[in-house]
């Protein structure tokens, strides 16, 4: 008996170890600042793990991740920004605070957070991103251009502002990655003067400045970024771009001696693929959802299954009953809705690129012209305990961040599960439609509890239902 009792007590020990080992730990924590001045903090975790903002005090900025924190985790940082000098990393029971100590009073409309994905390609880790915007300044871009003066050397070229600001957070001085950059692929090479014409970006970062090298021409291989889905889930055909991902490489030359006198060129890679659609008449978002234009879009489908759990349950299997439930509470409602697809088959083509099968799911909304575009899928996680309702928007509306709010508001109030809350992200099909559109996660199939909830018809029809009445909110 004494033996068996050792049994199960090295069983036990065995069995905690390895649950507290799939936990979620903070490896990393940083800071940067770019060009606009917004301030982003950077979390980097060896798996997904929940989080949240708040104001501690007037002049506290707090992230607070469901994760402890790694003995190497570095406890306080100088931060070099007109928003803060100070930031801090500590433990309260199993959370992992970042604190930032601001120079001025901010609002909630001053900061957002969102959760880049591992990528084992490039070596990136899940991340939790939170911007401070609250000194955000737009920089203008010159896109003339401009010859010398007589007796000058110097010749200033067309110079194209990308449509988001560049981001360069740099590592703590131990450097084990990289640095991590979201930008715009460039689209043309700029040439610098010698008067102040034209600053190069600095950014902010603890590395000694010695560093930086002076007075050289350098190839600079410039990644067309793709922005990661703000989940935990395994790369798919769902992602617009995904940052610090698959990049593609435009090579652009930047000149940092003083003074040139050669004109710089440079091409921009047309994209190939079918043609994306435009709506033809504008979208719009009042007077109640009778005779509003809705597209649903059942996630995966065809050669694409999408995330699938233990029991065999593939995403694109309950992304279409779901899609068709939806479709019948809306046209109660009064709507008119369109789907882009009704059985198991890819929207665009079998073998299709990820960018057609997306662009061809976009088409679908466009070339009807709706009023909101509604994407469904099933989320998933390495780590089996994650589970609950997101909801995903692209601020290009003013509009897209209501409808999301309107839908998750409804989810999360009428199911006892976790709400995982709205969250941006640059997903393809919500970024590149043009009318206000969201991405859906009802779920995650890799929770054995919430897989089991996901096959049962009731909570499909109640899903549905939710989110029909959530966009009904919005219309009103």
């Amino acid at each position: 008996m004494k033996k068996n009792f050792t049994m199960a007590v090295i069983f036990c020990t065995l069995v905690i170890c390895s649950l507290a080992s799939a936990a979620a730990k903070v490896t990393d924590a940083r800071w940067g600042v770019d060009k606009n001045n917004v301030l982003r903090l950077v979390v980097d975790l060896s798996d997904s793990a929940n989080y949240e903002m708040k104001m501690s005090d007037f002049n506290k900025l707090n992230l607070i991740v469901d994760a402890s924190a790694g003995s190497n985790v570095k406890k306080s940082y100088t931060v070099k920004s007109s928003l803060s000098n100070s930031m801090r990393v500590y433990e309260e029971g199993k959370k992992t605070i970042v604190e930032l100590t601001l120079n001025k009073s901010i609002t909630e409309k001053d900061y957002k957070g969102f959760i880049l994905k591992k990528d084992p390609k490039s070596d990136r880790p899940y991340r939790i991103v939170m911007d401070v915007t609250a000194d955000k300044k737009e920089v203008v871009v010159p896109t003339t251009t401009a010859k010398a003066s007589a007796g000058s050397s110097v010749t200033a070229t067309t110079s194209t502002a990308p449509t988001k600001p560049s981001v360069v957070v740099s590592n703590k001085p131990s450097g084990k990655r990289g640095t991590i950059i979201k930008t715009q692929p460039a689209s043309t090479t700029a040439t610098q003067t010698s008067v102040e014409a034209s600053k190069t970006e600095v950014t902010k970062t603890e590395v000694p400045k010695a560093e930086a090298p002076k007075q050289e021409t350098k190839k600079v291989d410039t990644p067309k970024v793709e922005a990661t889905k703000a989940t935990s889930k395994r790369s798919d055909k769902r992602s617009d771009i995904k940052v610090i991902a698959k990049t593609k490489n435009t090579s652009t030359t930047t000149t940092e001696s003083k003074v040139s006198t050669s004109k710089t060129t440079s091409t921009t890679k047309k994209e190939t693929g079918i043609p994306a659609i435009k709506a033809t008449k504008k979208y719009t978002v009042s007077g109640g959802i009778k005779g509003k234009t809705i597209v649903i879009d059942p996630g995966h489908g065809g050669s694409d299954p999408g995330a699938i759990g233990a029991s065999g349950l593939k995403e694109k299997d309950v992304t279409l009953p779901i899609a068709k439930l939806l479709k019948q509470e809306l046209e109660n409602m009064g709507a008119k809705v369109y789907m882009s697809r009704t059985t198991d088959v890819d929207v665009c083509k079998p073998g299709a690129s990820d960018r057609d099968e997306l662009q061809a799911r976009v088409n679908a909304a466009e070339k009807n012209n709706c009023d909101a575009f509604i994407s469904l899928h099933i989320n998933a996680s390495t780590n089996k305990s994650v589970g609950g309702f997101s909801t995903y928007y692209y601020p290009k509306t003013d509009y897209d961040l209501k409808l999301a709010r309107s839908i998750q508001n409804k989810l999360a109030k009428n199911f006892s599960l976790n709400d995982l809350g709205v969250r941006e992200a640059g997903f393809y099909v919500i970024k590149r439609s043009s009318m206000p559109a969201v991405l859906c996660e009802m779920l995650f199939i890799s929770n054995a509890k919430e897989e089991k909830l996901l096959q049962n018809s009731w909570f499909r029809k109640k899903s549905a239902r939710m989110i029909a009445e959530g966009i009904e909110n919005y219309f009103k």
